[in-house]
């Protein structure tokens, strides 16, 4: 029984998340890959709008972000995955509107203050959308503090696994940037691998 609490409390290493990442992936390169340059050009032209295009972001980057996060976690579970996901949290509009605001407001207020705060509070928020999703009870508030108290002992590791894939984003450079269209769903992937293990640890 003690040997079993422990087994349940240890959370996975970032290295075999990302080997699980990478094997769900298997053969569904194509979609995800499709899926998440749509997700691109949506965001990036938003922002391209002159004067509007952060005002604009505001009330249609939380929606998208919820989305992404339903599509990746389709991949991760080996679920069917389909492009139209990406535009599922619009029917959730208000909730991903409210925390995507709130975790803009919270994270840019953090980072005022200095850019240590600000990267653990964007730590501290990072499974904000993924229990939007899975909870369509929860509110936007509540949902950010969830993910404080998920994240308590598990930023660093959240930290340590950017790092990783922040090493990797140095080779797509060399790539001339093609390799960004590998590794984005890759790291998406891997963040839904990273919350459900913490969930299952928590």
């Amino acid at each position: 029984m003690i040997i079993n609490l422990i087994l349940h409390t240890m959370k996975t290493e970032n290295i075999v998340l990302m080997r699980k990442a990478r094997e769900s992936l298997e053969g569904k390169w194509d979609i995800a890959i499709g899926t998440f340059v749509v997700y691109l050009v949506l965001t990036f032209f938003v922002q391209l709008i002159p004067f509007a295009g952060i005002i604009i972001g505001l009330f249609v980057n939380g929606p998208i972000a919820i989305g992404l996060v339903i599509f990746s976690l389709s991949l991760a579970r080996n679920k069917k995955a389909k492009l139209e996901q990406i535009f599922e949290g619009f029917q959730d509009y208000s909730r991903a509107v409210e925390a995507y605001i709130l975790l803009f407001a919270k994270v840019f207020v953090w980072t005022l203050l200095f850019i240590v705060p600000g990267v653990i509070a964007a730590l501290s928020y990072a499974m904000t959308y993924y229990i939007l999703v899975e909870d369509p009870k929860i509110g936007a508030m509540e949902a950010i503090k969830k993910s404080i108290r998920m994240m308590e002992g598990s930023k660093e590791k959240l930290f340590r696994l950017n790092l990783r894939f922040f090493g990797l984003g140095l080779l797509c450079i060399l790539t001339l940037g093609i390799g960004f269209l590998w590794l984005i769903p890759y790291m998406h992937v891997t963040y839904a691998k990273f919350y459900e293990d913490i969930k299952g640890v928590k």
